[in-house]
């Protein structure tokens, strides 16, 4: 692969993650109505809520200045994220991957926060009366993502505390 391209061969993986989580948004938005349930295992629904805030519903009750603060945010990470797959290796595909995974969870929720004014949410886990906030694939893949980066963090400490004795 040509230099200065580094692992933007991987942004395909963000591509399929922001179409699984538009396409899987629209379809629940033209499906369900505000807050319906539908049980699909024990512990596991589908729904349909809407997020105006950030993780777990951080400052959704703001006054709608937090839509512009977190389309920002989002749009500054996901520069940055790209920057970093350009600067990769063509060794460090794990992290590349976990790049990939979390631009993709970032643009699209950033594409529900610009277009929508809120983040759809529809995946439901639950316990008795525990409720796990709502989230969507954007999430899932944001979290993934983020689990590989700390794996791959925890990876080249150890490989450096080796290398170091």
């Amino acid at each position: 692969m040509g230099q200065g391209v580094g692992m933007l061969r991987w942004l395909w993986l963000t591509l399929v993650v922001v179409a699984l989580d538009q396409l899987s948004k629209h379809y629940v938005v033209g499906v369900f109505e505000l807050y319906e349930r539908v049980p699909v295992l024990p512990m596991f629904d589908f729904t349909l809520a809407y997020n105006t805030g950030a993780a777990f519903s951080f400052l959704s009750d703001a006054s709608g200045w937090q839509r512009w603060f977190f389309a920002a945010v989002a749009l500054g990470v996901s520069v940055m994220l790209v920057l970093w797959l350009r600067s990769l290796k063509s060794g460090e595909r794990w992290l590349a991957i976990a790049l990939a995974l979390v631009l993709g969870g970032a643009l699209g929720n950033l594409y529900d926060r610009i277009v929508l004014g809120h983040v759809v949410d529809f995946i439901l886990v639950y316990y008795q009366q525990y409720h796990f906030p709502a989230f969507n694939i954007a999430d899932s893949a944001i979290t993934v993502g983020a689990f590989m980066l700390i794996i791959d963090a925890l990876r080249n400490r150890e490989s450096k505390n080796e290398s170091e004795t």
